[in-house]
């Protein structure tokens, strides 16, 4: 049995622990995965164009961040208004979460390339060397040189970003991406259950804020993934001009191939006081 819990609380599962002790049943704290539906309106006109899986809480900004990501809002004057809630679907007659964000526009811009009419999993965005190419085309540059960080500040990162992880304390099952300035600093930290996500929601309160736009890129900032660093994490951080990105765990080759082409400096295995670095090591003193 699922108790579904309120907000961006984790819902609570009936289970059996079983092991060296005598079975006993329990109530245990799972991490919330749910479809959300991302549209836009001007115009009159209204467009879904993904549904995603998220774990709820941070919706506006993961709406705002995928936006964002994808060329189509690079300024929060350009957003007249968002509404997000709760709706009932005429033919299923199920409830489904959705997001709309009101562009300050007469009409509604060209959105075939980003209609995607289909879940798409918590693990994974837009994949595929069709979108790298797509980067360029999208007007992202190569990033800005940036900072350069001693190896113990960047070795300290992952125990920074987990005193914020109060998700994946509770449940074991959320990804995290944190941002950090030049001095190591945490200025920002969202989880959910798809890595790409917590990233859309980070980079979206960073626009909805003013700190992100056509004349500010994140350009003096690092970026810290709990997972893996894939294709998505290295598009949308370009998009924002991160200039590094560390992850915890590994990245994919097609991440390696985003951060030599924009001149990202990508660090792996940040773990143990030890990483490697994939990507333009000049931002690394003594690299």
């Amino acid at each position: 049995m699922i108790r579904r819990g309120a907000g961006d609380a984790p819902a609570m599962v009936t289970i059996r622990e079983m092991g060296p002790r005598p079975t006993r049943e329990r109530l245990d704290p799972v991490a919330v995965e749910e479809p959300l539906e991302i549209r836009v309106a001007a115009g009159g006109e209204r467009r879904t164009l993904a549904v995603t899986m998220r774990t709820p809480g941070g919706d506006r900004e993961l709406a705002v961040g995928f936006l964002y990501g994808e060329g189509l809002v690079r300024d929060r004057e350009l957003i007249a208004g968002i509404e997000a809630g709760t709706e009932v679907d005429p033919e299923t007659e199920l409830e489904r979460d959705f997001v709309e964000i009101e562009l300050a526009a007469r009409r509604l811009p060209n959105l075939r390339s980003l209609e995607r009419h289909f879940f798409t999993g918590s693990a994974c965005g837009v994949c595929g060397r069709a979108a790298l190419d797509e980067l360029l085309v999208a007007g992202c540059e190569p990033v800005a040189p940036g900072p350069n960080l001693a190896p113990a500040l960047i070795s300290g990162l992952p125990a920074v970003l987990r005193t914020a992880q109060r998700g994946f304390d509770a449940t074991g099952g959320l990804h995290a991406a944190g941002l950090f300035d030049e001095t190591g600093r945490r200025l920002a930290v969202w989880e959910d259950v798809g890595r790409h996500n917590a990233l859309d929601k980070l980079v979206g309160r960073a626009v909805l804020d003013g700190e992100l736009g056509p004349e500010r890129l994140l350009d003096r900032h690092v970026l810290l993934v709990s997972g893996r660093a894939s294709f998505e994490i290295l598009q949308k951080s370009v998009a924002a001009g991160i200039p590094m990105v560390c992850a915890v765990s590994a990245p994919t080759s097609l991440a390696v191939e985003v951060a030599e082409r924009f001149r990202v400096t990508l660090v792996g295995f940040v773990r143990d006081g030890r990483f490697n670095v994939y990507s333009h090591p000049e931002r690394v003193e003594g690299a």
